[in-house]
């Protein structure tokens, strides 16, 4: 459903593209028939880059996914910056019709109705070019490392200073591969955590498709281990119980509804993990009863959960700490205004009650590998006591 509701608006905004930068720009002929195929193409390839990895498999994915998801980035920018400019666009337009021709023949009003159509679809063109390179420039660098230091009621202070490495959102797929993965494995290493936290979206594929791309995980170097969530894309393949069966293998501690505690000298804390809320669908959600029966009321609890929008029934179970990603921060500047209307943080830290939510921004992306205003993050959590 999800899918179509995504088409019919993609079929919208390519008729609205095409009514903007080819209909009003070009006369009737070879140059319109060319804008149109083109346009045309583009939102094939887009339809091309969401569903063929579904369809056909990943395996020689890349050569339609990637032009696909940049034109996708590219059409979202042309028909918000065409948008912006329909006012300007409506106030000259009535200035054009009040002047009058200098002579009947030569019909200057048409020319300029085409002038100011012809401007107003370069003028979107440049600047969306220019956002969608800056983008995806942000999208395909290095995160940025953020530290974050946290004070938590009832922790020890054995345990302060406990570093937790937080990654999410690393969406291995058709345009992400196994250098992304070494490149963020290497980076959590290099910051020396004394744990790891992966909270969900590692994957949009098949162990089969992707496990070569994952493999660098089992090179997680934490001398508390690597512990990891699921997110909502885990439930959009079928192959969901291999990928948790291998990074169990790859030494990928897999919190299902469940909690572990952390010990250091005679400090202790509860890790806890739920499933995603996707996973209901499986008969596989989240269960806080479940995930929380172990922890120790004296002592802190740290939930890892992917959606940041679980912390109401943390904060309703006394859980301190929320961990999570699933925003990217918003990604696409100003789609975060839509991600706002259903997640109660896009990112950083903030308090629900006597709760703290942490959310990172995540260290991939998905759909359009483009970041406007929203870097991709690694971040290293650095537990305080109060008493600090």
């Amino acid at each position: 459903m999800f899918l179509v509701v995504l088409a019919v608006i993609l079929a919208l905004m390519h008729a609205y593209l095409w009514k903007r930068l080819v209909k009003d720009t070009a006369a009737p002929g070879r140059s319109r028939r060319i804008g149109t195929a083109a346009i045309a193409a583009g939102f094939v390839l887009i339809v091309c880059a969401l569903l063929g990895p579904r369809v056909a498999g990943l395996t020689g994915a890349g050569w339609y996914a990637w032009p696909g998801y940049l034109w996708f980035g590219l059409a979202a920018y042309l028909f918000l910056v065409l948008l912006a400019l329909e006012p300007v666009r409506l106030a000259l337009r009535g200035w054009v019709k009040r002047t009058p021709p200098a002579a009947p023949e030569s019909g200057p009003s048409l020319d300029r109705r085409l002038f100011l159509a012809r401007t107003g679809a370069a003028a979107a063109g440049a600047v969306s070019v220019g956002l969608i390179g800056v983008g995806t420039t942000t999208a395909l660098g290095r995160p940025d490392v953020l530290n974050v230091p946290v004070r938590l009621r009832r922790l020890d202070p054995a345990l302060a200073g406990f570093r937790i490495a937080v990654v999410s959102d690393i969406h291995l797929g058709p345009l992400a591969g196994r250098g992304h993965t070494e490149r963020i494995v290497r980076m959590i290493n290099e910051a020396e955590p004394d744990l790891v936290a992966i909270v969900g979206d590692l994957v949009d594929g098949t162990v089969a498709e992707l496990g070569s791309a994952a493999a660098p995980l089992g090179d997680l170097a934490a001398p508390e281990g690597t512990f990891f969530v699921t997110g909502n894309h885990e439930y959009f393949t079928e192959d969901s119980e291999s990928w948790l069966s291998e990074l169990e293998r790859l030494g990928v501690n897999t919190l299902r509804n469940e909690s572990t505690p952390i010990r250091r000298g005679r400090g202790a804390f509860t890790l806890a993990g739920v499933n995603d809320i996707v996973g209901a669908r499986r008969a596989d959600g989240p269960d806080f009863e479940r995930a929380l029966a172990g922890a120790d009321p004296v002592r802190p609890t740290v939930l890892l959960a992917h959606q940041p929008v679980q912390v109401t029934e943390a904060a309703q179970r006394g859980v301190d700490l929320q961990l999570s990603g699933h925003t990217h921060g918003g990604q696409m500047w100003p789609f975060h205004h839509v991600v706002s209307m259903v997640q109660p943080s896009l990112a950083g830290l903030s308090r629900v009650d006597s709760t703290q939510l942490y959310v990172t921004r995540g260290a991939g992306y998905w759909g359009p590998p483009v970041r406007i205003g929203a870097r991709p993050d690694i971040t290293v959590v650095s537990l305080q006591s109060e008493h600090d």
